[in-house]
């Protein structure tokens, strides 16, 4: 993941002295988004979630390359993370431009003739919940370091700027409308043939890897599918009993996170951001 994160050249987050980006070192999404370890549950979690909004879904199936560029798509999604939050404004807002010329060429139409465009407000409000929200969790439960209540709202305040500029609406900046959102979402939500095939793809570990590589992929994805709804994990076919998760797959997480932190240590981007803003 630090591999992914620093693709883009550090000369970048350099530049321009003085600018604090969107955030800036003080802000929680610098801090959350620094752990790189917590970050791979909580995107696992977050992709899975995805795959239950069947508009987003069929956009995805129908305009993504993830089943034979996996890896790519996952770089190209975490440079647009690590660029709009420790990046100066001008390659912030270079990233969000570039993300929205994209987004206007996808559209088409799924089950039962619903058209679905990538540029509706509503579908961006769902993937930039899922996505924040699954980052939070995995923040708080394998961090070491959980945020308090204010701190949690303040993070999902600071994320709702790149939600907007993508053209997100009604994007909520609490915990408590953030659950009520979810709650609201629900029946939309559907276990598609689409969906089922990505969890399936999701879920198997990658050709030719090491034991040990597979065996550290496959407590990622249990450790993301715990941090799901239990609505869910039903609808998704991921039912895990409350005893195997809370006595195998968070001890198994806490450690295999708190390994990959003592392994990946800080994160460079955040550095070089630092520097930037104190310049």
């Amino acid at each position: 993941m630090a591999e992914l994160l620093i693709r883009t050249s550090l000369d970048s987050y350099e530049v321009p002295a003085g600018d604090p980006g969107w955030f800036g070192p003080d802000s929680i999404a610098w801090q959350v988004h620094a752990d790189l370890a917590s970050m791979l549950v909580g995107g696992m979690s977050a992709l899975l979630l995805q795959t239950l909004h069947p508009l987003v879904m069929k956009g995805v199936a129908d305009h993504s390359n993830y089943g034979t560029d996996p890896f790519g798509r996952l770089q190209r999604t975490a440079e647009f993370i690590a660029g709009t939050t420790y990046g100066g404004d001008e390659l912030a807002s270079d990233l969000v431009r570039h993300v929205r010329s994209i987004h206007a060429r996808v559209r088409g139409v799924a089950d039962a003739n619903r058209p679905y465009r990538a540029t509706e407000p509503a579908l961006l409000t769902y993937v930039h919940v899922t996505e924040v929200w699954s980052f939070l969790r995995a923040h708080q439960r394998y961090s070491g370091r959980p945020l308090l209540t204010s701190e949690k709202n303040q993070y999902l305040a600071e994320m709702s700027v790149v939600a907007r500029r993508l053209g997100a609406r009604d994007v909520p900046t609490t915990t408590a409308e953030v659950q009520e959102y979810l709650r609201l979402v629900r029946p939309v939500c559907e276990m598609t043939a689409e969906a089922r095939e990505t969890v399936g793809f999701l879920m198997t570990s990658p050709v030719g890897e090491s034991v040990l590589r597979r065996s550290a992929y496959a407590t990622i994805c249990e450790a993301a599918i715990d941090l799901l709804p239990m609505w869910a994990r039903h609808r998704l076919g991921l039912y895990r009993p409350s005893p195997v998760r809370l006595a195998l797959v968070r001890p198994a997480a806490t450690v295999l996170t708190s390994a990959l932190r003592f392994v990946v240590g800080g994160s460079p981007v955040r550095d070089a951001a630092e520097r930037r803003a104190a310049s």
